[in-house]
């Protein structure tokens, strides 16, 4: 008996509709260094299991916070030495020390969207506003 778990293993295409990325774009993060495919079949077709698929997942939420892909392998190295737990080591220290700066940073980001939201709303509804009085004083119905 093999103490060997079998992983189920996706294709790109599968992947990539999966986390809702393009092709392309997994490729890219790829040769960015950012994932990598678990195994390739004979053909050559990547395959990935579980855990690419979270790290792709982990990079799309970074993206619309305007991470770079930098700091995109930055923090996944930091987590990568976080899985293997090996506290008391001082790249345990130092990758939790990144991961709570990234937690703050990305906390400010939503900060910042959050205002940039709601600026947007109030144009959005100043837009309304104005095309509601227009369009009645622009009314030729007697009595609009």
């Amino acid at each position: 008996m093999s103490s060997v778990k079998t992983r189920k293993l996706h294709q790109i295409g599968e992947v990539a509709d999966r986390v809702g990325l393009s092709l392309r774009t997994v490729r890219y993060y790829e040769e960015a260094g950012l994932v990598r495919p678990s195994e390739r079949t004979d053909g050559g077709f990547r395959l990935y299991g579980e855990e690419e698929v979270a790290r792709l997942e982990l990079i799309k939420q970074m993206k619309p916070l305007g991470f770079s892909l930098q700091e995109m392998r930055e923090l996944l190295d930091a987590r990568d030495v976080l899985e293997r737990g090996r506290a008391g080591e001082l790249d345990f220290e130092q990758a939790l020390e990144r991961l709570a700066q990234f937690s703050d940073a990305a906390r400010r980001k939503c900060v910042e969207l959050d205002d940039q939201l709601k600026t947007a709303a109030q144009f959005v509804a100043r837009l309304r506003r104005e095309s509601r009085r227009h369009r009645h004083s622009s009314d030729p119905r007697p009595g609009a």
